[in-house]
């Protein structure tokens, strides 16, 4: 890339953040996701991760409510709420994230594939998509978590190549537009290879909405965590938010009017879901000032 070409970039990224700064809710949505990711990669110096599995052989008591010295209690088997909570922080957005690569990853290739290219690629691309879209995300997701197995790796899977169609049909449509760009027409009569269009003009004016549906894709995969955790197909061997609200509900902990025990994992879930689409509006606004006036009427 020429020096005049990563000038015009690095200008448009300072414009964009500029926009960015102007938007309060991105802004509060940022400092919110900023918050979280802190206590995630600060985990082992801000809880205690070695009683997160350990059947009730020390001293805490169970069932105890917020104290002094546990500030979110413990649960039935005395292990902290709190320190479950800060390390459950990693395993959550650790899927949140990793799911969505591998969505975005496909979604990607497949959108521009049936976009570029056309004819019987984009109607088999195109078809494989709507069968995705038909098919129920829970149902679909139940039965491969089941076969696969309940661990992290095959949840971050079963999630992310269940949620890459909807990014598959907007990069597609973005394509075709770009497509009848007057420069891409240009580039193809003197005579550019099919690479180097895609390569040159193709990708780069499609990665903003790439970033932007990955901001929004985040949230649904967490969601879809929280989800499948809750439903007894997380992975036993870690904590997240998913599977402490599974486990709470299990030991009847609504019952027990036992508050601190599912009351904050769910928060965490419901603001980290705002946050990223907070964030998520925001990027889409920037990248499309049309919407602008309806997220905010």
């Amino acid at each position: 890339m020429t020096s005049i070409a990563w000038e015009r970039r690095r200008r448009a990224f300072r414009r964009g953040w500029a926009e960015y700064r102007s938007d309060r809710e991105g802004i509060v949505g940022l400092v919110v996701l900023g918050l979280f990711f802190a206590v995630a990669l600060l985990a082992p110096l801000l809880a205690d991760g070695s009683e997160l599995r350990a059947v009730n052989t020390t001293d805490n008591p169970v069932w105890a409510p917020p104290t002094e010295f546990r500030p979110l209690g413990t649960d039935n088997l005395g292990r902290p709420i709190y320190d479950q909570l800060v390390y459950g922080s990693q395993v959550s957005l650790l899927i949140g994230i990793a799911a969505t690569l591998i969505a975005i990853v496909i979604g990607t290739v497949v959108g521009v594939a049936a976009g570029f290219f056309g004819g019987w690629t984009d109607a088999v691309l195109s078809r494989l998509s709507e069968w995705f879209l038909v098919i129920p995300f829970i149902p679909l997701a139940i039965v491969l978590a089941a076969i696969l197995g309940p661990s992290l790796r095959n949840i971050i899977f079963v999630i992310g190549v269940t949620s890459w169609p909807v990014t598959a049909r907007l990069i597609r449509a973005q394509v075709l537009t770009i497509k009848q760009r007057l420069y891409v027409e240009r580039s193809r009569a003197l005579g550019a290879s099919g690479a180097h269009v895609m390569g040159r003009h193709i990708l780069p004016n499609v990665m903003p909405l790439v970033i932007a549906n990955a901001t929004l894709t985040v949230p649904i995969a967490i969601l879809s965590e929280t989800t499948l955790a809750f439903l007894g197909l997380g992975d036993p061997l870690r904590v997240s938010w998913g599977s402490m609200l599974e486990d709470a509900f299990s030991a009847g902990a609504l019952g027990r009017e036992a508050w601190w025990w599912y009351l904050p994992p769910g928060l965490c879930v419901i603001a980290v879901v705002l946050a990223f689409t907070l964030v998520g509006r925001a990027i889409e606004t920037i990248l499309d000032p049309r919407l602008r006036a309806g997220w905010r009427g």
